[in-house]
């Protein structure tokens, strides 16, 4: 028997947001599955966050529903939602220890004392701080300080959490190891989570779909593989990890296969109704470029140039390459591969399965 598509959980219909006359978010429509993980990644003003405190109730739409399981909770307060938020500032009681920091909510919902210490054990197994009840905040490191936060989220059983930039304070090594931590977390607790970062390397490690924003809209919306080995819009392809964007007219076309100039160089790409004269642009990510090694043998896309910057950066080597005609592109590279020197000439290819056609504009602009 085939498999049923998942039931529908959170939905946003036509959702729009003003703040005088600035439209912080305009008329998003998104629907999220029961159990999903769905980050609403983009940069700082782009509307995720107020997107964020909608779902939550602490920002009314200017126009649009919000629908949880087919219900309308719009105009539902913040603490009638089955929803619970952790933020990036976790504002633990300092004066209380873990145990009563996690209990807080249940208290004041005047839960008895017997369900309280049941469900707040739960809550701290299931972040792994079994053992840390009765520590203060200042007793803890900050990744144990948000996995109390997360806890003190859980432990109200909310139907959807939403996360905040919850990783923002953190180092880069401990919040790669809360990276982990959290996505496992979401397999065990089975709930949905809508998770906000502008970190691209955050969203692709976690979610199982990324909705992507600009200037208060969604570019793109999809898993972290297609969102960046397939971006839909310049932005996209901008924003997420790393790009060479390059601009030029179609010169001719075989079928699906497509020649693009650039200067002197004449690129060949996969594409589908691209008449002769279009401008497009195309998005080659760095790892993507090869190095030539030895006699060509009919390579297409075959360039030839000097390598200006070359950088060991541990895993990866970066290098910095001007083709013949100006034209500079990025490469990344295994560390452990040979360095070409500053000012050693290279031969780069790269298949036209690799370059991404897009349409030809500034990358910021909204689609």
């Amino acid at each position: 028997m085939a498999d049923r598509a998942p039931l529908e959980h959170l939905r946003l219909r036509a959702l729009s947001k003003s703040f005088g006359d600035v439209e912080a978010v305009r008329g998003i429509d998104l629907s999220v599955p029961r159990g999903e993980f769905l980050t609403l990644l983009g940069p700082s003003g782009c509307g995720k966050t107020t997107t964020l405190r909608m779902v939550a109730g602490f920002e009314d739409p200017t126009s649009g529903t919000i629908f949880l399981h087919g219900n309308d909770i719009t105009n539902e307060p913040p603490n009638v939602r089955p929803i619970n938020t952790v933020f990036q500032h976790y504002a633990l009681f300092p004066h209380l220890s873990v145990e009563e920091n996690v209990a807080f909510g249940l208290r004041m919902r005047g839960v008895g004392a017997a369900e309280c210490r049941q469900r707040v054990a739960e809550a701290l197994r299931a972040v792994a701080l079994s053992g840390f009840e009765r520590r203060r905040p200042r007793q803890l490191s900050g990744g144990e300080q948000q996995r109390v936060a997360l806890a003190r989220a859980l432990v109200n059983r909310p139907e959807i959490l939403l996360l905040d930039e919850p990783l923002g304070a953190l180092d880069l090594k401990l919040r790669r190891q809360m990276q982990l931590e959290l996505r496992a977390l979401h397999r065990e607790v089975g709930i949905s989570f809508l998770y906000v970062t502008h970190d691209q390397e955050e969203a692709l490690a976690m979610s199982d779909r990324v909705a992507v924003m600009n200037a208060g809209r969604i570019e793109q919306i999809g898993s972290p593989r297609e969102i960046y080995e397939q971006p839909a819009s310049r932005f996209v392809a901008d924003f997420i990890g790393e790009t060479n964007l390059l601009e030029g007219p179609v010169v001719g076309v075989d079928g699906a296969r497509i020649q693009v100039g650039l200067g002197p160089h004449t690129l060949h790409a996969l594409a589908e109704r691209c008449p002769i004269g279009t401008q497009v642009a195309l998005s080659i990510r760095p790892e993507r470029w090869a190095l030539a090694k030895g006699t060509p043998r009919g390579e297409m896309n075959r360039f030839s140039g000097r390598v200006r910057e070359s950088v060991y950066a541990g895993s990866v080597l970066r290098q910095v390459v001007e083709l013949e005609g100006g034209i500079t592109v990025v490469t990344t590279r295994p560390g452990n591969l040979a360095d070409e020197a500053a000012g050693a000439t290279v031969t780069l290819t790269v298949d036209p399965t690799d370059v991404v056609i897009l349409p030809a504009g500034p990358p910021g602009a909204p689609s």
